[in-house]
C-alpha cells in the first residue's frame, strides 16, 4: 500500500467516508500554489512527527493527512485522539526562510486566522480563536474546543498540524469542553470541502505574511488574529512555566503575538507561553 491509499476495507461507518487523494490533489497541486505534494495515510501516531522526521528532504507546502492519529500530540504534551475519519489530522511543512526567524512565532496564530476563516465560509459555522491554538465554536450557548494547532520547528522550516473534530456525535467527545463543526450546526462535514477550504485560506494568509517580511502589523494577521479572538476581553488565569500564575483581563495581543493581560495592580504583562483558561463572566462558562 502506497502512503497515499487510504484503506477502503475500514469505511464502516457511511456517514465517514474516506478521503478522496486524487480529487484533493487535482484541486490543490495547481502551478503555483503552495502546496506542492500530499498524501493520505490510514492511520499513523501523528502527522507532525512524521513530517518532522522526514524534514531534511520535504519541499516546502508537503501536506500529510491522516485517517486516523494513534498519538496525536497538542500542546504542553497532550494527547488528540478520534474516531477514524471523524475529522481532519494533517500537517503542513513550511520553510519562510525570508522571513526573521524571530517573527515565526506568527506561524500558529497564523494557521489558526486561516482556519478559522476557512471553516466559516467551507462549514457555514462562526468559529473563534482562543489564545494560542485552539479553534472554538458554540454549542448550546457556550464555547467549546473543536480543533487545535501545533507548530514546531523541524529542519529549515516549520511543521504545523491542525487537528479537528468534524463529526463526533455528542457521545464520542472526549471531554464536556468538547464539540465537532457537526454539533455546532456545519452546513457541510465533508472533509475534502473543508480540507480544501483550510489550505486555501492558509496559503492566502500565509502569502500575506511572508509578502510582509514577518509582520504581522502590516500583513493584517495581527488585526485578523485579534477580531477573532475569544480570549480578548475575558477575565483569564494564565497558568506559567515554573508553576507560576496569573490572573487578569486579556487586553490585547501585541506584535510578538503575546497575550497580554491587565492585572488588579494596574500592571499590563505579556505572555509568551502558558495554559490559558477563560474564567465564568458574562460571556460565558469556562473554556
Amino acid at each position: 500500500m502506497t502512503p497515499s491509499d487510504a484503506p477502503q476495507s475500514r469505511w464502516s461507518d457511511l456517514d465517514r467516508p474516506p478521503l478522496n487523494v486524487p480529487a484533493l490533489r487535482r484541486g490543490l497541486l495547481r502551478p503555483g500554489s503552495l502546496w506542492t505534494a500530499l498524501d493520505v495515510v490510514g492511520s499513523t501516531g501523528s502527522t507532525n512527527t512524521d513530517l518532522a522526521a522526514r524534514a531534511a528532504g520535504l519541499a516546502e507546502g508537503t501536506v500529510l493527512v491522516a485517517e486516523e492519529q494513534t498519538a496525536g500530540r497538542g500542546r504542553l504534551e497532550r494527547t488528540w485522539t478520534a474516531p477514524a475519519r471523524s475529522g481532519l489530522f494533517f500537517s503542513v511543512y513550511l520553510t519562510p526562510g525570508d522571513v526573521p526567524a524571530e517573527r515565526w512565532g506568527w506561524l500558529p496564530l497564523l494557521t489558526g486566522v486561516a482556519a478559522a476563516t476557512g471553516l466559516a465560509r467551507a462549514a457555514g459555522v462562526d468559529m473563534a480563536l482562543k489564545w494560542p491554538n485552539d479553534l472554538l465554536v458554540t454549542v448550546g450557548g457556550e464555547e467549546r474546543k473543536t480543533g487545535g494547532i501545533l507548530a514546531e520547528r523541524a529542519g529549515d522550516g516549520v511543521v504545523i498540524g491542525i487537528g479537528l473534530n468534524v463529526s463526533l456525535r455528542a457521545d464520542e467527545l472526549p471531554a464536556p469542553t468538547a464539540a465537532s463543526l457537526a454539533l455546532a450546526g456545519a452546513v457541510s462535514t465533508d472533509r475534502e470541502t473543508l480540507l480544501r477550504g483550510v489550505l486555501r485560506s492558509l496559503e492566502h494568509w500565509y502569502g500575506l505574511w511572508r509578502d510582509a517580511d514577518g509582520d504581522a502589523g502590516a500583513s493584517g494577521v495581527q488585526e485578523a488574529y485579534a477580531a477573532g479572538c475569544a480570549t480578548l476581553g475575558k477575565a483569564v488565569r494564565a497558568q506559567l512555566p515554573g508553576d507560576r500564575t496569573l490572573t487578569g483581563e486579556a487586553v490585547a495581543v501585541d506584535g510578538d503575538g503575546r497575550l497580554v493581560l491587565a492585572t488588579d495592580g494596574g500592571l499590563r504583562e505579556p505572555v509568551s507561553a502558558g495554559d490559558i483558561v477563560h474564567l465564568r463572566g458574562a460571556a460565558g462558562g469556562l473554556t
